[in-house]
């Protein structure tokens, strides 16, 4: 389901797509997230994406309330607290999406895949 935002003088349609799209860049800023993941079903191996595959780690719902939920499937950093880099995460991408889109978030779900050290 897309997000509606009505106008004065029409409606504003945003794509789950570009929500997402948004949110992982966000995401990629956060302090402590390495990137966004993909488990392959076939294998049960976690990969990190890159650049313009974000949206592959992120699944984003738009109720009929309009609210949003986003999941996260990210790796994160060595020896840093998963806690804080998902709460970090959490309030930037809450406060970012909701001022874009000008729709709210319900909820944010974090997944963590894996762990990996940074160079």
């Amino acid at each position: 389901m897309k997000g509606q935002l009505k106008g004065d003088y029409g409606r504003i349609s945003i794509d789950p797509h570009v929500i997402a799209q948004y949110a992982g860049t966000t995401a990629i800023e956060c302090f402590g997230i390495v990137g966004m993941a993909a488990v392959s079903m076939k294998d049960g191996l976690v990969k990190l994406l890159k650049g313009s595959s974000l949206t592959r780690g992120i699944q984003v719902a738009i109720d009929d309330e309009n609210q949003i939920t986003i999941d996260f499937h990210v790796i994160v950093a060595y020896e840093v607290s998963i806690e804080t880099v998902c709460q970090n995460l959490i309030e930037n991408v809450k406060y970012k999406v909701e001022e874009f889109t000008g729709l709210k978030i319900r909820k944010i779900n974090i997944y963590v895949d894996g762990v990996r050290v940074i160079d």
